[in-house]
């Protein structure tokens, strides 16, 4: 079998980021996956579920809600990994187009209170395993130390 795209990035050298993963075509729409890295793989330790399935159903509200961009998101979810999410969107897109979203939803993440979307056990697989405040915490490092001021070498695949 062929190797997919996202194994041929060389993670020993992958920045967190964000990354234009893919873009692939529907017909004549395009649709763009972003690798949003927030922890650096293999270096440094990766996040748990808890605060992962925080950040995600946090995201995926604010994202689907959002009202410039919120009928254009097709996918908000975890990597495997645990280094970061994917965001698959409806349309031509480079990262830098992304930034500004991303900054939004990351501070509505940091400054979130209350309960979070989602978290009853109708509406979710695995309600319990969810922890605000650290995903707080990764919202707020991800944003101060990746997104604010972010540089092309953390934009582009190296």
């Amino acid at each position: 079998m062929e190797t997919i795209a996202s194994f041929t990035v060389n993670h020993l050298t992958l920045l967190p980021g964000v990354y234009v993963s893919r873009k692939d075509s529907t017909g004549t729409d395009v649709v763009t996956t972003f690798d949003l890295r927030m922890t650096r793989p293999n270096f440094e330790p990766v996040m748990n579920t808890a605060e992962i399935h925080a950040i995600e159903h946090l995201g995926a509200t604010f994202l689907r809600n959002h009202p410039q961009m919120g009928n254009r998101i097709i996918y908000f979810g975890p990597m495997g990994c645990r280094t970061g999410f994917y965001l698959i969107v409806a349309g031509d897109y480079e990262s830098a187009d992304i930034v500004p979203l991303l900054k939004e939803m990351f501070t509505y993440i940091k400054e979130y209170e209350g309960d979070i979307p989602g978290a009853a056990p109708e509406a979710c697989g695995n309600y319990l395993d969810l922890n605000l405040p650290m995903a707080k915490y990764l919202a707020d490092k991800y944003l101060s130390g990746v997104l604010e001021g972010i540089t092309e070498e953390r934009l582009v695949y190296q």
